[in-house]
């Protein structure tokens, strides 16, 4: 899951970036209004953790416009202004739910979860192609250049998580939480063994290479073609 984090303080922005990152999410971080929008508009998030007040634009011009060009990604506004009043002001504008500060993080975390399990819709594919690469998503099959290619159930799981964001960076961290169902530990190398694996049946034989390392980021599947 992808997540955008708009708070113009940089102590809180980077605390709350680091804390959903090592939950498991892939976090971008704004540190204004019109930089939040932009990112928003032009990004593919699957949820907004959005400051009320911003430079620039304030997080409830941000919603608006948001909600005006018809975006409908999910907002979780945090704000110190407790009031009634502004609950209200940012419930009709289209915010989904309201966080008032100072919060326990785990509370932001449980609420970030309940509005990704709400917003959340089964995508309706049974089949992704990437290059040469086809993955079968009802049968659990995967081939290239028509060649199939033996996976166990945690492989496929790991080839279809990579193949459904592709072009995206994930780092570990998500890998675990998303194909193992546990927290990433920085001393096991359980991750890079499998992706070593991977690698061995759908790219050592094959040509383009499709799975790449980011160093110090994660792994991305794409297309050569697609970056260049």
């Amino acid at each position: 899951m992808k997540l955008l984090v708009v708070e113009d303080e940089a102590k809180t922005g980077e605390y709350l970036q680091q804390g959903l990152t090592e939950a498991g999410f892939v976090v971008d971080l704004a540190r204004n209004g019109v930089d939040g929008l932009h990112l928003a508009t032009m990004g593919d998030y699957d949820l907004l953790v959005l400051d009320v007040m911003l430079p620039d634009l304030d997080g409830w011009q941000v919603v608006q416009s948001l909600r005006a060009a018809a975006c409908a990604v999910p907002v979780l506004f945090l704000t110190a202004r407790d009031s009634v009043g502004d609950r209200v002001k940012g419930l009709e504008l289209g915010a989904d739910d309201y966080l008032v500060k100072p919060f326990a993080f785990a509370e932001l975390l449980a609420r970030v979860r309940t509005l990704l399990r709400r917003g959340s819709t089964p995508v309706a594919l049974d089949r992704i192609q990437i290059a040469d690469l086809v993955l079968d998503l009802a049968r659990r099959r995967a081939s290239r250049s028509g060649q199939r290619i033996a996976l166990t159930s945690k492989e496929f799981a790991l080839l279809e998580l990579l193949a459904r964001r592709r072009g995206e960076v994930l780092p570990r961290s998500l890998i675990a939480s998303q194909v193992w169902d546990m927290n990433f530990d920085s001393d096991t190398n359980v991750i890079d063994v499998a992706i070593r694996r991977l690698r061995a049946k759908i790219d050592d034989d094959f040509t383009p290479k499709l799975i790449q390392t980011v160093r110090g980021m994660g792994y991305v599947l794409e297309d050569p073609e697609d970056a260049a």
